[in-house]
């Protein structure tokens, strides 16, 4: 239970902290309509090392769990943290926010898909 309250809760805060900390250094430097896109593939590259080198479970239902409870962090945080706090004038849900959303669910899926096929074969 420790170890999965660890890859769930403690990596999905952390990856969205992470994610939320990038973006706040790269506004003084990146057009706010393009900074989803900027942080885009740094936190993919981030979370696709976690769950290949942090998260050691190969069962696909254990990674559909971490995919549902990040996907949550990400919404829920996304709308207190960000658009509670700094009310961005053109709106936060954007495509680069849909797509971060799908991503925060499809790559613990995809992940643990591989890893249990690798455990099969």
């Amino acid at each position: 239970m420790k170890q999965f309250l660890k890859d769930t809760f403690g990596w999905g805060i952390g990856l969205w902290f992470f994610g939320y900390v990038l973006g706040i250094v790269l506004f003084a430097f990146v057009p706010t309509s393009v900074l989803g896109w900027v942080i885009m593939p740094i936190g993919v590259a981030i979370t696709l090392w976690v769950l290949l080198k942090k998260i050691k479970n190969e069962e696909f239902e254990y990674y559909l769990k971490i995919a549902i409870i990040w996907m949550l962090i990400a919404i829920v945080f996304d709308y207190f943290f960000l658009v509670k706090i700094f009310k961005p004038a053109d709106g936060y849900y954007k495509m680069d926010v849909y797509l971060y959303y799908l991503l925060t669910f499809a790559l613990p899926l995809f992940v643990g898909w591989w890893k249990n096929k690798a455990k099969l074969v």
